[in-house]
């Protein structure tokens, strides 16, 4: 099921509401689309994480392609701007991509109540071998 909210972004870490994912595509009005599932595994959650990886995949492919607009001296105004173009649509779509994902990581450990004052992140003993 999906829900849509007013809000452009999703709450901070400090306030997540973590029932909410922000998904890859808009309303048909161009508003932000959520889904409201507690089971990361439904059919809609599978199709974001699809379409979150097909825009990475592809962010990746535009950033080839306009690096070799930008080594190339002879590349004209209108190839620069189509390559600018394709790059700004990338960065949107990974932006949001990250912007869902981040918004589902756990709370991080500075909430933890153990008081532990170093905040280097933690291995178990059996990750070093």
């Amino acid at each position: 099921m999906s829900a849509q909210r007013n809000e452009t972004t999703l709450p901070t870490a400090a306030g997540r509401d973590s029932a909410l994912r922000l998904l890859p595509w808009n309303t048909l009005d161009g508003k932000p689309c959520y889904l409201s599932a507690d089971d990361s595994g439904g059919v809609v959650s599978r199709l974001a994480d699809e379409v979150e990886e097909a825009q990475t995949e592809s962010g990746s492919e535009v950033l080839g392609g306009a690096k070799a607009v930008l080594a190339d001296a002879n590349a004209g105004t209108r190839e620069l701007r189509f390559a600018l173009a394709r790059v700004t649509e990338s960065l949107g779509d990974v932006l949001r991509v990250a912007e869902s994902r981040g918004a589902r990581l756990p709370t991080s450990y500075e909430d933890d109540e153990e008081g532990d004052e170093d905040d280097s992140p933690r291995l178990p003993a059996e990750a070093l071998g």
